[in-house]
């Protein structure tokens, strides 16, 4: 007769659980794919690889075109630039774009994002101590409370600050001219801002996705500063799997380069690439493990779709404000997952990407 002993048997040494690795490699992939900065990426390191000048930076053709020819105009009229509103997904370079257009400007500039503005007297502080012609940048602009906003309104029109002194039939309202600034407001979320607001920028402009020859430029660029060699091909590489997002493509650099310090030697080429970062598990189309295993439970679980929201996070252990604002975005701009009434639907191309075979007649998604 076995005995079985209710005690917890003892690990190998260095030897961790099956899903224990298994949820590291995926919180590692999350993270080196995730487009908002992390912590270690603030401060001096980063903004030592930013590029200074529009003719550093890469890429956003069309939009330096209407920055370049606003910055032209206002210094020949010796004027102010005018008020900017940038949109778009996270890590396409809005906070490079304010810190280049000080600089071209030949002006200074604040950063601060709009959780930090919290009690009227912050903003209130920033706009007083703003000298002629400088650039005050709001990230997340859309997050303001409305207190702020009003505060910002006569501030952005007249170059004035409002302020109420007194209660009741005492308080009295004095006005405090300002320097005429510009603001420089961030979103990823254009809608959500306040019509008033919105209507007071001069230059509403979005920021669009890159294509892999100009990351392939960008992690180049990185590359060389970093001191770290890199070939064309391992570029390429390496911006082929950057959702092409410039701030993805540069931490998997950092990423690659770490392997190829610790498990190669020379130059990061096209196979020391690959290697690296199927390490960290991200395929050739920029997939990580959660998107993978999403299309896999919608093609082996329910055949593919249509399938509803909370049955996907349901299957999958994720949260449906994460699978909706993280991972369905990339998945349907590469088109492997349609949106439809009915629910999400894997195409075609998510089942040949997968090694699935496709359906020979599409469900009617109707």
């Amino acid at each position: 007769m076995a005995i079985i002993s209710s005690k917890k048997q003892p690990q190998e040494p260095g030897k961790q659980p099956k899903k224990s690795r298994e949820s590291a490699k995926k919180a590692q992939a999350e993270n080196v794919l995730r487009p908002e900065a992390r912590d270690d990426e603030q401060g001096k390191p980063e903004e030592s690889i930013r590029p200074q000048r529009f003719a550093d930076y890469i890429g956003q053709k069309d939009l330096k075109d209407v920055l370049e020819i606003a910055i032209k105009a206002a210094k020949s009229r010796q004027e102010v630039l005018d008020h900017l509103l940038l949109y778009g997904p996270p890590g396409l370079g809005k906070t490079t774009m304010a810190m280049i257009l000080a600089s071209e400007m030949e002006v200074n500039y604040k950063i601060t994002s709009a959780p930090a503005l919290e009690r009227p007297r912050d903003i209130m502080g920033l706009l007083v101590n703003l000298k002629p012609g400088d650039i005050l940048f709001i990230d997340e602009i859309h997050r303001l409370s409305r207190m702020t906003e009003e505060i910002l309104y006569p501030a952005m029109e007249d170059y004035r600050l409002d302020i109420t002194t007194g209660k009741g039939p005492s308080a009295r309202t004095r006005s405090i001219p300002l320097s005429k600034f510009t603001l420089v407001g961030a979103t990823t979320r254009v809608g959500a801002l306040t019509s008033p607001l919105r209507d007071r920028f001069g230059l509403i402009q979005k920021l669009r996705f890159y294509e892999v020859d100009e990351l392939s430029q960008i992690v180049l660029r990185t590359a060389q500063l970093l001191n770290t060699p890199v070939a064309s091909d391992g570029a390429t590489e390496i911006a082929r799997r950057s959702r092409g997002t410039p701030r993805i493509a540069n931490r998997l650099l950092k990423r690659v380069r770490d392997y190829a310090e610790v498990k190669s030697s020379g130059e990061i080429n096209e196979t020391v690439a690959g290697e690296a970062l199927h390490l960290f598990q991200v395929d050739p189309c920029g997939l990580d493990w959660t998107d993978r295993r999403m299309l896999s439970v919608i093609i082996e679980q329910f055949n593919g779709g249509p399938v509803g929201l909370e049955t996907i996070a349901a299957a999958t252990g994720e949260d449906t404000q994460t699978i909706e604002e993280v991972y369905e975005p990339y998945l349907m701009q590469i088109g492997y997952l349609s949106r439809t009434p009915r629910g999400r639907v894997a195409t075609p191309a998510a089942y040949q990407h997968l090694g699935f075979k496709p359906p020979n007649e599409q469900m009617s998604l109707l």
